[in-house]
């Protein structure tokens, strides 16, 4: 019982710094969520281009970035930048890391859902006098937008745990405070319990909102 209340107090005390810890969650994660999908969209329409070399190019940006570990990224920028000169506050290194990375994702799943599609309506646009950018605009973004509602899903909220990394390059978000909080005590299954279960709480939150996101969508294409 008295470890429970020392938890208690301890937790009372540091209760500022973990709600700004959490602020800081949250505005990283809602941050690399709208660049990372706006690159992400940008880089699938160059998917789409007619240009073999922008082609090979861009699928060589999403190889790349899929293909390396986030954290190694972030080391690279926030660790490896300063021998050359370049040094970038935490939250920066974060946000350009992350959305690098995200955009890899986001772009893929669109492509995914972008082969799915019946290619004699795009045809037929283009029959039709449509521009490129206007089929895509129209056309092409709409349905595979609707289609990646699950998987962009799952990376908004790979987004949120993700974030919990960024500790790693000093930027005191959440999971860090919790970290100082276990270390206060070295109570560190209650601290990682709690954490675990704010964030099952947010997680819960982004999936009610796609379920929503996914409903409306469903009355509109009827």
């Amino acid at each position: 019982m008295g470890s429970w209340s020392s938890f208690e107090r301890d937790l009372l005390e540091q209760m500022p710094l973990i709600l700004a810890g959490l602020v800081n969650t949250l505005q990283l994660a809602v941050i690399i969520s709208i660049t990372g999908f706006l690159l992400g969209v940008f880089v699938f329409y160059l998917t789409t281009s007619q240009n073999k070399l922008i082609r090979n190019a861009i699928n060589a940006y999403i190889s790349f970035f899929i293909g390396m570990p986030l954290i190694v990224l972030l080391f690279l920028m926030y660790y490896g930048l300063p021998q050359w000169g370049i040094r970038l506050s935490p939250f920066t290194v974060a946000v350009i890391g992350f959305t690098l990375n995200v955009a890899a994702y986001n772009a893929a799943y669109l492509k995914t859902a972008f082969n799915g599609l019946d290619m004699s309506q795009l045809e037929a646009a283009t029959a039709q006098g449509f521009r490129p950018a206007q089929i895509f605009r129209l056309i092409t973004l709409p349905q595979v937008l609707r289609s990646s509602v699950p998987a962009l899903t799952n990376q908004v909220i790979g987004n949120l745990k993700d974030s919990s990394v960024a500790f790693l390059i000093q930027y005191t978000e959440f999971f860090a405070r919790m970290q100082e909080l276990a270390a206060t005590n070295f109570q560190f299954f209650k601290a990682y319990l709690l954490a675990a279960l704010v964030y099952l709480a947010l997680v819960s939150v982004i999936v009610l909102l796609a379920r929503s996101i996914e409903k409306r969508l469903l009355i509109l294409s009827a």
